[in-house]
C-alpha cells in the first residue's frame, strides 16, 4: 500500500509557474500505472504561463478558491468542486481570480513527461 501525505512531499515552482507537490508519479515511485497526480497552487492574482501536454491528457479538479480557466480559444470560471478536462494539445492556463490561494489536483494521462510539455516563451525569456 503506498500512502502518500502532502505535508511531506516536495513542492517547487512548475515551467508555468505554479507550485507542484507531486504525489504520485510512476518513474518517481517505481509503480506500472498510466497517470501522474499532483497538488498545485497558484497565488492570489496569478497567472499561470500558457503551456500544453502534446499527448497526455489532463484534468484539473478545483479544491479551493475559484479562477478563470483558458484552454485553446475557450474561457470560463472555476471554482472549488468543479473538473476540468484539458484535451491534449491544447493551450492552457488558469488565472486566480479569488483573495486566497487556488488550489487544485492535477491528473494527467499518460503520466507528465518533460518532453510533452510545451511552455509557451515569455518577453522576459
Amino acid at each position: 500500500m503506498i500512502i502518500k501525505d502532502l505535508a511531506n512531499c516536495r513542492c517547487f515552482q512548475a515551467a508555468d509557474d505554479t507550485y507542484l507537490c507531486e504525489l504520485l508519479h510512476p518513474d518517481r515511485e517505481g509503480l506500472d500505472h498510466y497517470y501522474s497526480i499532483a497538488h498545485a497552487v497558484l497565488p492570489p492574482e496569478a497567472t499561470s504561463r500558457s503551456h500544453r501536454l502534446k499527448t497526455s491528457s489532463e484534468v484539473y479538479f478545483i479544491l479551493e478558491g475559484q479562477g478563470e480557466m483558458h484552454i485553446d480559444c475557450e474561457k470560463a470560471e472555476v471554482r472549488a468542486g468543479q473538473a476540468i478536462l484539458i484535451p491534449p494539445g491544447s493551450w492552457q492556463h488558469i488565472r486566480n481570480t479569488g483573495g486566497l490561494d487556488l488550489k487544485f489536483i492535477c491528473i494527467v494521462s499518460p503520466f507528465w513527461r518533460a518532453e510533452d510539455e510545451e511552455v509557451e516563451e515569455t518577453a522576459e525569456t
